[in-house]
């Protein structure tokens, strides 16, 4: 499988549904406004692909509204409706355009480009295994895109968003390499996960080594890490960090294997795979649990933890879930 040339992607350019995105926010936040009305109907006039852009946009108010408006304190932030895309469709188009009572959540209303825009992407709860051209698996964790650049000259994995298991052979004629936005890792005949947060990006070696390249240490030096290693890389160094309470790259199985993990730790990983809130009070935040999980059900896998440990699941909604302390 080679990369996909962005001249075979279908629809509208992306800068183009951005500016169809502004334009709804705008006319959101100023429903009266006539005059900035019609400059929207004139932008879409001017190109047929402002209006499928714009088309789609709307779509997606229809497609979120039903199932997100339930959120406590979420509204909206696209009105107006035209006729659905697929529900796959429209979470890459456009995911997080809401306010979930938070200015956090609103930060998220473009993560949706990354998805949508990116060779290889999954939504949230999905995973993903891809077979390259080289020999390499390239498995997509859930909520994660990469963008592929493999050439005679370079074999270039970027990690845009999430998380990937990699799996390797020997090197070819040009490296495997692994870019995130703090570094680069060289992957040696092995496999290894990375991980990027906003904050700083994780490795875990699983077997082989990988040479972290991390962009402003002295001198230029690499850091080579090893089967059973764990990475914090951020972009002025690379730091060894214990070993996760968990096993890595379980959930490319559709599995989270936990060793006394906390259980405020264990709802963060599983609060990956389904959409909305998912948390704990902070009376049982540092209950500890061991055991095998099933993550394509994240319901059923809830309902085993109020069995297990003291703790009774409270359904504000279905996208508002907490655990507290068994009454």
């Amino acid at each position: 499988m080679t990369p996909m040339d962005n001249s075979a992607r279908c629809g509208p350019d992306p800068r183009v549904i951005k500016q169809a995105i502004s334009w709804a926010l705008r006319l959101r936040n100023n429903r009266a406004n006539v005059r900035l009305r019609e400059q929207c109907e004139q932008w879409r006039e001017a190109h047929h692909d402002h209006e499928v852009a714009w088309q789609r946009v709307q779509a997606l108010q229809q497609e979120l509204s039903g199932t997100l408006a339930a959120i406590p304190g979420a509204r909206v932030a696209l009105e107006n409706s035209a006729q659905g895309l697929g529900r796959r469709q429209a979470l890459k188009l456009l995911t997080g355009v809401l306010v979930a009572g938070s200015a956090a959540w609103a930060s998220r209303d473009l993560t949706g480009w990354q998805r949508w825009t990116s060779d290889f992407a999954t939504a949230t709860g999905e995973r993903r295994s891809i077979q390259l051209s080289d020999g390499t698996r390239l498995q997509l964790n859930t909520d994660s895109a990469v963008d592929l650049a493999f050439n005679p000259q370079q074999r270039l994995i970027n990690l845009v968003r999430g998380e990937i298991l990699v799996t390797c052979g020997a090197a070819a004629s040009a490296p495997l390499l692994v870019q995130t936005r703090h570094g680069l890792f060289e992957g040696i005949d092995g496999r290894f996960a990375v991980h990027q947060t906003s904050d700083c990006t994780r490795l875990s070696v699983v077997s082989g080594n990988v040479t972290i390249h991390s962009p402003h240490q002295p001198n230029g030096l690499s850091t080579q890490a090893h089967a059973g290693d764990n990475y914090l890389v951020r972009q002025t160094q690379a730091l060894l960090a214990p070993p996760l309470a968990m096993d890595i790259g379980a959930w490319a199985d559709g599995l989270i294997v936990t060793r006394n993990m906390r259980l405020a730790d264990f709802l963060s990983e599983v609060g990956r795979y389904r959409p909305g809130y998912l948390g704990c009070a902070a009376e049982v935040a540092d209950l500890r649990l061991s055991g095998v999980y099933r993550l394509e059900n994240t319901d059923q896998l809830l309902a085993i933890l109020a069995r297990t440990l003291p703790v009774q699941v409270r359904y504000r909604t279905r996208w508002w879930v907490s655990l507290e302390r068994l009454a």
